[in-house]
């Protein structure tokens, strides 16, 4: 049991002897009875959670009672409205509550449960459950409870209202309801009209439908109008206000019990439109955020007893000069591009987020902060963040936020997904917690004698982080942190602490089954990173792999990064890509010369990247090499003639980072560098799988041909067309090793 519940344990039953307010069981036997509204959905639900732990713990089933038609007697549990209308002078005043707030006390003889509207009832039987009667909550359908067949609670009297009105995170716990109830968690379903939870606006007025008769509704890009499911409105058109209104006054009459409604950009960066009366708004309130409000505003007008939520985020994230949102339009602010190795106040990232918001909390009090504990790219991988948790929750409810999400790795087997759940839900509650205090807890819970290991695993972690240096972010990779946080001898460091966690509960299969479970980060860590050595030792890596691919089968791992590539891929691919290196290569270590060098990002890394025989992983930040909005072309010197078949290259696609297939391939060969001869083409199909891909592109000769010099000329899309994210914007390819046979 944790620290905190064996002390509060201690105290209760020390003082429950002597100073016992109310008798819930004694020896087993119910002394007191629930009485409620079954009318009231969140007074039922709490009712139920205390009669089956209650029971749970004592053994002892509490009777409920309709309140209505029951009489209350000494030691009753009373929970809901009713009270109100006979409230004991001996109770006290009864506090003014917040929603879901709510008050608990057991003056003049019953415990005494009061909300302040929504599940307030539900979270004080939770905090009654967790805070006095020695109860904690981990996981789905993982708790810990302390048997005791008296049941008695001393004087109490609590106050408490959640710091944020709306809470919301990820997590696979969700699928268990009463681990909702205990972390007090929300969901869009719950506040947004018909689902409409942000990048809305293709779903109220889609392209598809609007797009070829009205291109005017859409975004003026670099010199034409660009109607497509990820373009932005022209948000001066008045016959878009006009469309937009009629479409949220169906939902509101087919949703008359909801108020509140996302009207948002689309997902994609620099898409807003650039005609010029977009242009002027925006110039002169110094944002792209300029004419978003000035539209939404307009909306909010027209529905004033609702509430009208748009995006601030990517190109919208800084708040306008001039224009203030009215009362009813939500902000919700977005923190994509901060860095998480620090607090965001830390870094020059974060900074720039932390102006956005200082700026939107000057203008208006309705603020929505999704902020992002994520790495999308490989979520199965160390991502030590645990220490920004806090500051940067106080950061938010400092500044006028009153509904937060926290995006993190919520799913079976990504990084600690319990943990990071457990702290921060309580931290959405209350962010003036000691999250050192709130990890130590869940780890002696949850692991047992293991916890003590992987308390000091994840503190080593984060002081190697803090001592390199290498920044954390969305689309991170454990190959960025190679010479950092996971180099060989922190890895070996690392291992040996998992080792010796898994041997403190090997004989507890299910403490054990949770440690195999969170170890999966760092083994993939190991392997990612050892495919970019070229001396790894491939016997090794195979029994590595062999022990990732039973586990992420066992613990139910779906996904290994935000593009739904399955571990069983990867690991299929990691044999086949890694573990074997390419036979008869005659390119390997062959000089390049360029003809369409590629973006300067990457030049540096160019010269080698080609011909190291070190193919790329699936995040384009490491061996990649990449071109924007271009063509690209250069000439390979083998250093002397070579009797060649084939000739094949090898693409990443990876349409979140706008990084598409180019349109085609061509080779062409030479002896003597100048005269060049073809040796095949390829076409390349249109590829809207949002899954990463290896794509190879190979020519395979009719007979062997003599060749010192490869010319490989690459049709790039350049502009990104009408389905994708980045439409009218530049579009990437990446290229990583070249083969000849």
């Amino acid at each position: 049991m944790p620290i905190r519940s064996l002390f509060i344990l201690a105290c209760l039953l020390s003082l429950c002897t002597t100073h016992a307010q109310v008798t819930m069981t004694k020896n087993g036997t119910p002394t007191s009875r629930i009485l409620f509204d079954s009318q009231v959905e969140a007074d039922s639900i709490a009712a139920h959670l205390l009669q089956r732990f209650i029971s749970e713990i004592s053994g002892a089933q509490l009777p409920l009672k309709e309140a209505s038609t029951a009489t209350q007697q000494s030691n009753d549990i009373l929970i809901g409205e009713f009270q109100r209308t006979d409230w004991p002078v001996e109770a006290g005043t009864i506090p003014d509550l917040q929603e879901d707030g709510f008050f608990l006390t057991t003056k003049g003889g019953n415990l005494r449960i009061l909300s302040g509207g929504d599940k307030g009832s539900i979270y004080a039987a939770v905090t009654l459950l967790d805070d006095y009667l020695g109860m904690d909550y981990y996981a789905k359908d993982t708790y810990t409870l302390t048997e005791q067949a008296s049941i008695q609670l001393p004087a109490l009297s609590e106050e408490d209202h959640p710091a944020f009105r709306y809470r919301q995170t990820f997590s696979y716990g969700l699928e268990d309801p009463v681990y909702r109830w205990w972390f007090r968690i929300e969901s869009p379903d719950e506040e947004f009209a018909d689902r409409l939870w942000v990048h809305t606006f293709d779903r109220l007025i889609p392209s598809a439908v609007y797009g070829e008769a009205h291109p005017e509704y859409y975004s003026f890009i670099n010199g034409e109008r660009r109607p497509g499911k990820a373009s932005q409105w022209c948000l001066t058109n008045p016959d878009v206000l006009d469309l937009a209104t009629r479409k949220l006054d169906s939902i509101f009459r087919a949703n008359p019990e909801e108020d509140m409604i996302s009207v948002s950009q689309n997902d994609g960066n620099f898409t807003y439109c650039r005609c010029d009366a977009c242009a002027a708004i925006d110039e002169h309130e110094g944002s792209p955020s300029g004419t978003l409000i000035h539209f939404m505003n307009k909306l909010a007008e027209r529905f004033p007893d609702k509430t009208i939520s748009t995006l601030a985020y990517l190109y919208s994230m800084q708040p306008p000069k001039h224009v203030k949102p009215l009362p009813n339009v939500n902000i919700m602010l977005c923190s994509i591009d901060a860095k998480r190795e620090v607090p965001l106040t830390d870094n020059a990232s974060g900074r720039d987020f932390v102006r956005a918001l200082e700026g939107w909390a000057a203008i208006s009090d309705n603020i929505f902060v999704w902020d992002y504990g994520i790495n999308f790219d490989n979520l199965v991988s160390p991502f030590p963040n645990f220490h920004v948790l806090q500051p940067n929750m106080e950061l938010f409810h400092t500044n006028n936020v009153t509904m937060h999400f926290a995006q993190v790795g919520g799913k079976r087997g990504e990084d600690f997904s319990e943990l990071r759940a457990y702290m921060l839900c309580r931290l959405l509650w209350n962010p003036y917690q000691d999250t050192d205090e709130l990890m130590l807890e869940f780890m002696t819970g949850y692991y047992g004698a293991a916890g003590h290991y992987l308390y000091q695993y994840q503190k080593e972690l984060q002081k190697a982080l803090a001592k390199y240096e290498v920044p954390l972010w969305i689309y991170d990779s454990p190959v960025s942190h190679k010479e950092g946080m996971l180099n060989q001898d922190l890895r070996l460091r690392y291992n040996q602490l998992f080792d010796q966690a898994e041997k403190a509960v090997n004989d507890q299969p299910a403490l054990l089954d949770r440690v195999h479970r969170s170890r999966l980060p760092l083994q993939y860590a190991d392997l990612e990173i050892a495919r970019t050595n070229p001396d790894r030792d491939p016997q090794r890596l195979s029994v590595l792999l062999d022990t990732f691919q039973a586990r992420t089968a066992r613990f139910q791992v779906a996904t290994l990064n935000e593009r739904n590539n399955a571990p069983d891929d990867y690991c299929r691919l990691y044999r086949s890509r890694y573990l074997n290196r390419p036979q008869g290569n005659v390119a390997k270590g062959a000089s390049v010369r360029w003809l369409q060098a590629p973006h300067d990002r990457y030049q540096e890394l160019a010269d080698t990247a080609l011909t190291d025989e070190l193919f790329g992983g699936t995040t384009f930040a490491e061996s990649w090499v990449g071109w924007e909005g271009t063509d690209g072309s250069f000439i390979l010197d083998l250093g002397e003639p070579q009797l060649i078949t084939s000739i094949s290259t090898d693409f990443l696609h990876q349409l979140g980072a706008w990084i598409l297939l180019p349109k085609s391939v061509t080779y062409s060969v030479s002896t003597n560098g100048k005269d060049f001869g073809p040796f095949g083409k390829k076409e390349l199909a249109e590829d809207r799988d949002r899954e990463v891909k290896f794509v190879p592109v190979a020519v395979q000769a009719q007979k062997p041909t003599v060749v010192r010099y490869i010319k490989v000329e690459i049709e790039g899309m350049k502009v990104c067309p009408p389905w994708h994210y980045g439409v009218g914007y530049p579009a990437w390819f990446f290229l990583d090793e070249v083969l000849v046979r």
